[in-house]
């Protein structure tokens, strides 16, 4: 039997052909007399608006019953875009208050939520910690801040650079990260080639583990060869090729939101381990002059851009990027947001992953329940008392 997909495209093919016969008739009506075979009756004409009502009606109630998400894309993907993410979730010694309010925010959604201090590498929650330790994902338009600052520093970009996205359409920096233009990046990542924009994914720990003593952990993948569909510049504008884990992101963000410190994230799962904590710095990179550029395109992305359902008006202000594809190898659609909040005083990095079979899983999706989290934790005060904590650290510092 045809499915509502099936009655649809019926009821649309026939209102197509059966308008198109209408309004041949009235191109002829209206000229004048012609032959008798190609006048409308009066019947005709009466028969005319009771079918177009009719096919309309037929149309809606096809157009009503048929979900947002197409259920034949959600079974040929075999994945689901609902389940419990919090399942054999072992969250003793996570952050209690920044937890509760992931999984809250979360929901049923099949996706995981990662939560860290840009400032010392230290992990506060994971939320579906097997996804998060899985061994990666395609990591859509995330890469993008990765080509921007290739760019910048090789000089293939300036933040001004205007690059041609479309027919008398150009943008800069600032304007494709707003609106995760895949023309510009694409163009960005040819200009750099292959070599460049491998070593740049390297130099940021892209393909490596970026926690300290997480035996879970995976490196994730950064091919050694542009990948057959696409090259390098749908390597650039998709992350075709490379496979990351949301601790890899969170990473790649921390260092951008603090001046370029990578701190090895750290998830102290034990009282000792909490007791003892130390940050451990992996790397400093020279970064620090090209960070505003980039912390435009972020913050545009989530005043305006794809990432503005993440806004929230009374909060912290919070710059981000999201990525939306279908992961190719996997199957199911992918929806990524990577975030962090306070552009002055960084304190929470967040990186949210939807995944599911469905037009609904995408970034912006990933963003809004971001905006989520970061609303509830300025509810319970959350952002007030890490600035009283900080502002403690900093005098107990200077008193030594």
């Amino acid at each position: 039997m045809p499915g509502r997909n099936a009655v649809l495209l019926n009821s649309c093919t026939h209102l197509y052909y059966f308008r198109k016969l209408i309004f041949t008739r009235l191109k002829y009506a209206i000229r004048g007399p012609i032959q008798d075979s190609m006048q409308p009756s009066p019947a005709f004409r009466q028969f005319v608006p009771v079918m177009c009502l009719f096919l309309a009606g037929t149309f809606a109630v096809a157009s009503a019953a048929t979900p947002a998400t197409s259920t034949t894309h959600h079974k040929k993907s075999g994945i689901s875009a609902y389940g419990d993410p919090t399942k054999n979730d072992d969250a003793t010694y996570d952050d209690p208050l920044i937890r509760q309010v992931a999984v809250d925010a979360l929901g049923h959604a099949n996706g995981s939520v990662l939560a860290m201090d840009p400032s010392t590498g230290r992990i506060l929650t994971i939320v579906n910690q097997k996804m998060a330790f899985s061994s990666g994902f395609e990591p859509c338009s995330t890469i993008k801040p990765v080509i921007a600052l290739a760019g910048l520093q090789e000089g293939v970009i300036t933040r001004d650079t205007m690059l041609q996205v479309g027919h008398r359409r150009y943008m800069d920096l600032t304007e494709a990260m707003a609106h995760s233009n895949n023309v510009y990046f694409e163009q960005v990542g040819t200009r750099l080639g292959f070599p460049r924009v491998h070593q740049y994914a390297r130099l940021v720990g892209l393909g490596e583990r970026a926690g300290y003593d997480i035996p879970e952990e995976q490196p994730g993948l950064v091919p050694s060869a542009p990948p057959a569909y696409g090259g390098v510049a749908r390597m650039s504008s998709f992350g075709e090729g490379i496979r990351l884990t949301p601790l890899q992101l969170a990473s790649l963000v921390a260092t951008l939101a603090n001046g370029g410190t990578q701190y090895y994230l750290q998830y102290p799962r034990t009282a000792e381990a909490r007791q003892n904590f130390q940050p451990r710095v992996r790397q400093q990179l020279d970064i620090a002059p090209l960070l505003p550029d980039l912390r435009e395109g972020m913050l545009a992305a989530v005043m305006y851009g794809t990432a503005k359902q993440s806004y929230d008006p009374d909060g912290e202000q919070a710059l981000g990027k999201t990525g939306t594809c279908n992961d190719e190898s996997l199957g199911g659609r992918l929806g990524w947001f990577v975030s962090y909040a306070d552009q002055a005083h960084p304190k929470i990095v967040l990186v949210v992953l939807i995944r599911g079979g469905g037009r609904a899983v995408s970034g912006p999706h990933a963003s809004e329940i971001a905006g989520r989290i970061y609303h509830g934790l300025r509810e319970r005060n959350y952002f007030a008392e890490s600035s009283r904590r900080a502002q403690y650290t900093t005098a107990a510092g200077a008193s030594h």
